[in-house]
């Protein structure tokens, strides 16, 4: 039985992926967020521990770190910084393996007009943010696996493809369920996807904009 770490655990694939992961019983969990409130109905669940705090707080995160075999981090915000305190900690402490779920256009592989619009839609700024963020994993000694999300939809399927880094990113959409599916099934096999930096899409949503 692993241990995991949920860092932004309110989030909306993290719920997904908590639901799963507890249904299978085969986990404990320690779930990290900034209002530990919004969790509040898992308090008393005996595979759960629930921790309050900011990945920023280094000093927090080394402690919510032992004993745990795998990071998922499901982070919002300014990127660059909150990866390079979970990055600094996990190094610290030993802790090697993590997935982390950031979006497409990490090295420009998104192609056609969709990828000059996802450029234009999200702005410079925060995809350059997101870029750095990504390379201080890549260039880290962890154990990483990045996905590469598409937009993400609320759809009640599981349908997806994975694009490997330095080939073009497909498709415009992803539902949330599908990404879920894919961070269950790492930690599951936590020797899947050393090291890589994986796109996930919906099969058949290619266009100019997110075919919802």
């Amino acid at each position: 039985m692993s241990k995991i770490l949920v860092l932004g655990a309110a989030g909306q694939v993290a719920q997904l992926v908590i639901q799963d992961l507890l249904a299978a019983k085969q986990h404990e969990l320690v779930l990290y967020l900034r209002n530990a409130e919004r969790l509040a109905a898992l308090k008393t669940n005996p595979h759960v521990t629930i921790i309050e705090g900011d990945v920023l707080d280094q000093a927090r995160l080394t402690t919510a770190l032992k004993g745990i075999d795998i990071v998922y981090a499901n982070l919002g915000g300014e990127f660059e910084p909150l990866m390079k305190t979970a990055v600094k900690a996990m190094t610290a402490t030993g802790v090697k393996r993590l997935i982390y779920i950031s979006g497409l256009g990490l090295y420009h592989e998104v192609p056609g007009e969709f990828g000059a619009w996802n450029e234009r839609a999200v702005g410079h700024d925060v995809m350059e943010d997101t870029r750095r963020a990504a390379a201080i994993v890549e260039q880290s000694p962890l154990d990483y696996t990045i996905l590469r999300c598409a937009y993400m939809t609320d759809e009640p399927i599981v349908d997806y493809e994975l694009t490997e880094k330095g080939t073009p990113f497909k498709g415009t959409i992803i539902s949330r369920q599908s990404i879920a599916k894919v961070v269950v099934d790492l930690i599951d096999q936590p020797t899947l996807g050393i090291r890589a930096s994986w796109g996930i899409n919906q099969p058949n949503t290619d266009g100019d904009r997110p075919v919802y």
